[in-house]
C-alpha cells in the first residue's frame, strides 16, 4: 500500500510543478474575467476579458488611456516565474490608477491566488478558472451572466 501511494505521489507532483497560469479567471467578486496568457520572454500578462457592465479607465496615470473601456486593459504585468507555480510582477488597479508589486500563484488547477503589495501591506484574493460566455467575452441572455 505504501509503495503505491509513493508512485501516485511521484506521478502527480511533476504535473503540478509544471502548471501554467494561462487561462480565463473569474475574479473573487465575480465582476470580471481576466485572461492570462504568455506575453514574451517567459512572462505572463493578464487582460480584462469580460465585465457585466462597461467600465472606463478613469484613473489611469497615462492621460491618453483615461476614458478607455476597461475590457482589454492589462492588469497583470510581466509576471515572471519566481518559484514553484508562482510568478512575480506588477498589478495595475484600475480603481485607483496605481500599479503595485504583486504575484500570482496556482493553488489548484482551478484556483489562482493573486496578491498585491504596497510597501509592507499586502492583500490578495483567489480567482476561479472559468469558461463559457464570460470567458469568451459573450454575455448570457441577460447580458450579465459570468
Amino acid at each position: 500500500m505504501k509503495a503505491s501511494w509513493l508512485v501516485t505521489l511521484a506521478l502527480v507532483l511533476p504535473a503540478a510543478a509544471g502548471a501554467s497560469p494561462a487561462g480565463d479567471w473569474l475574479v473573487a467578486d465575480g465582476t470580471a474575467v481576466v485572461r492570462v496568457a504568455p506575453c514574451g520572454d517567459g512572462t505572463f500578462c493578464g487582460k480584462i476579458a469580460w465585465m457585466p457592465d462597461e467600465g472606463v479607465d478613469d484613473h489611469n496615470p497615462d492621460a491618453s488611456k483615461r476614458g478607455q473601456n476597461l475590457i482589454g486593459t492589462t492588469i497583470l504585468i510581466d509576471m515572471k516565474a519566481s518559484g514553484n507555480n508562482r510568478w512575480d510582477g506588477e498589478i495595475y488597479n484600475p480603481q485607483d490608477g496605481k500599479t503595485y508589486s504583486g504575484s500570482i500563484a496556482i493553488v489548484s488547477p482551478d484556483m489562482l491566488r493573486v496578491e498585491g503589495c504596497l510597501l509592507v501591506f499586502c492583500g490578495g484574493e483567489n480567482w476561479t478558472r472559468t469558461s463559457g460566455p464570460a470567458a469568451t467575452g459573450r454575455s448570457g441572455s441577460d447580458g450579465r451572466s459570468p
